[in-house]
């Protein structure tokens, strides 16, 4: 019967738990740091919303892009899902202080809608439209970071309307409040036009690292 070394077998054990708590404090760093101040991460996916969830009938839905565009276009959601689809995993930051690793979402990029229409020079803004007559603001530069998605995926399932099914706009570098739920449609502005929470003291740009909740 072959014989072990039994002090190598429990150093290399010893060694291997060191590796194991090492590596757990480095993924305590690595997530707080991207943290931004203020927050906690969640396990779970809270719903925060106006309390209207919009019945989705396909036949009748439709997403309008208007404004300082030179292609103006409203899309039914047959003509919307034949879009490029993208997959894109980002964290997701809420003003009332809770934050969700590595969601998972599906569907267009900004930057591709925003090729399709092709915004004038005279666009600077993005007005949110959404079915529930929620509208929020963000600059034309914020709207169209490469992560920024029209998203009708979450986890590889169809968005679950009390997300914001069937589609929502989400852009990671802002609060959540800017990612509108239920989206129908992005007009394109030269001047800004506050929505439903930047009319009520909410911060007008939303950046959660620098903790903009609302207007000082």
């Amino acid at each position: 019967m072959r014989e072990f070394n039994e002090k190598m077998i429990a150093a290399k054990a010893k060694m291997l738990e060191r590796f194991r708590a090492d590596k757990a404090v480095r993924d305590q760093a690595q997530k707080r740091e991207r943290l931004p101040p203020g927050q906690t991460w969640s396990k779970g996916f809270p719903v925060l919303d106006l309390g209207v969830h919009p019945p989705f009938d396909e036949k009748t839905w439709s997403l309008r892009v208007w404004g300082e565009v030179e292609n103006p276009i409203t899309l039914d959601w047959r003509a919307f899902l034949a879009l490029p689809k993208t997959d894109s995993v980002s964290d997701f930051h809420c003003v009332t202080t809770w934050s969700k690793m590595d969601a998972r979402w599906g569907g267009v990029r900004m930057l591709d809608l925003l090729s399709l229409v092709r915004p004038k020079p005279a666009a600077a803004f993005v007005i949110q439209h959404c079915a529930e007559e929620y509208t929020t603001n963000t600059s034309l530069l914020e709207a169209s970071t490469p992560d920024a998605i029209l998203a009708y995926e979450l986890d590889g399932a169809p968005l679950p309307l009390e997300h914001g099914g069937p589609m929502r706009m989400v852009i990671p570098t802002l609060y959540a409040w800017k990612s509108g739920k239920f989206l129908r449609g992005l007009e394109l502005r030269a001047e800004d036009a506050p929505g439903f929470w930047e009319t009520r003291g909410y911060h007008n740009r939303a950046d959660p690292w620098l903790e903009e909740r609302h207007e000082r």
